[in-house]
Parts: structure tokens; C-alpha cells; sequence
């Protein structure tokens, strides 16, 4: 799989630079993995960026839960996208829903625009929505560079048919990524869908060499 990108989610340093070592292409760097995941602390995204000769993506995401935010959350996740932006990420990971679970179109460009020039990654709060078919072209439409997917399901492993077809839709107008519970042992199946990045969680370079070599 040498031509499958591998993101790597990491919340510390340490499994960044094991990560790196491992075959890993790019950094998804947040805190609180356990929850899902939040925005890290920005002296570990300078550190980070400091140390890795891979770009670093960092997930904005004021709190875990939902991601229906109020003004004020909508404000913070705006100001921690400057402050990743000044401290040298190459990407921002980020999203937001409608009370109906539906792409929050307005705060997503928003985002987008406090982002540009980087490139956007709308993560898992996609797979809320009750439409992927619908909210895909949504993200496209707001110029969304990726979107982050286990197709729905609680695994990529399972959404494997969804992502499939995620994959045929979007016609190279933006990137799938899928994510959740990718290992050694399901990756293949899941590149089998034509996607060329995959996203899983990394604390030591082992886990990325084994699902590069299966």
C-alpha cells in the first residue's frame, strides 16, 4: 500500500514523531482521543510542527459531544483556526451540524474562510448526517478539501460499502478519507474502495507499518 497516504491521529509528541518514523504522511493532531477528540494545546502544535518533517493538520473542535455549537463555541473554534494558522499547521480538521444533523453550511464557510489559504478537513460529524449523499455535495459545493468518514457506520470496516460509494460520488471533487478502527487487518479491504488516504489513531510506528505492509 506504499501509495496509500496514511494520516496519523496523535495527541502527544511522542506518538507524532513515532508516527512519522512509522510511515506515516501527515499528522491529525488533537487531545482527548478518548472522547474523540478536542483542539490540543498550541505550544504541542508549535513543538509538533517544530519536530516533523510531515505536514500537521489540527483538529479545531471546542469540546467533546455534538457539534451543534453555540455563538460562542462558534467564536472560539474561530480563533483557535488563527492561532493553529500562526503556529504553523498545514491543515485544519473541523465541522459543525444543524440541530437536525444537517451540514451547518453557514459556520462551516465560516471556518473555511477563517482556514484559507489551508486546506479544510470536514471530520466525523459527517457521519451524523442522516443524508451522506446530501451533505457530500454540500461540502463540495463549500470548497471542503476532504472529508473524514467511517460511511456512517461505527467502523470503516463496516461502512465499507457506504464509503464505496462516497468514493464514486465525489468523482475526484473531494478527497474521502475514511477513519475509524482502520488496522492491519481491515485496511486492505477498505483501500479496495479506491481512496488513496486512510486515518487511524497512532502511539507507536509499529501500527503504521503493519497496515503499510498489508
Amino acid at each position: 500500500m506504499d501509495d496509500i497516504l496514511v494520516e496519523a491521529a496523535v495527541e502527544s509528541l511522542a506518538a507524532a514523531l513515532a508516527a512519522a518514523e512509522g510511515g506515516a504522511r501527515r499528522i491529525d493532531l488533537c487531545a482527548d482521543l478518548a472522547h474523540g477528540g478536542i483542539t490540543p494545546d498550541i505550544e504541542l502544535l508549535r513543538d509538533s510542527v517544530s519536530r516533523l518533517p510531515i505536514p500537521v493538520f489540527v483538529l479545531v473542535r471546542p469540546r467533546a459531544g455534538d457539534f451543534v455549537y453555540a455563538d460562542a463555541e462558534h467564536r472560539t473554534m474561530l480563533e483557535q483556526i488563527r492561532q493553529a494558522k500562526g503556529a504553523g499547521a498545514r491543515g485544519i480538521v473541523t465541522g459543525a451540524l444543524t440541530a437536525q444533523r444537517d451540514i451547518d453550511q453557514n459556520r462551516t464557510a465560516e471556518l473555511i474562510a477563517a482556514a484559507r489559504p489551508l486546506p479544510v478537513t470536514f471530520h466525523r460529524a459527517f457521519d451524523e448526517c442522516p443524508d451522506l449523499s446530501r451533505a457530500l455535495e454540500i461540502l463540495i459545493q463549500l470548497g471542503i478539501a476532504r472529508v473524514l468518514t467511517s460511511g456512517g457506520a461505527r467502523t470503516a470496516a463496516d461502512g465499507v460499502d457506504q464509503i464505496g460509494r462516497l468514493v464514486k460520488q465525489a468523482q475526484g471533487r473531494i478527497e474521502i478519507m475514511p477513519g475509524g478502527g482502520i488496522d492491519a487487518g481491515n485496511a486492505r479491504q477498505i483501500v479496495q474502495t479506491g481512496v488513496r488516504e486512510i486515518h487511524f489513531s497512532v502511539r507507536h510506528a509499529e501500527k503504521v507499518r503493519k497496515v503499510l505492509a498489508s
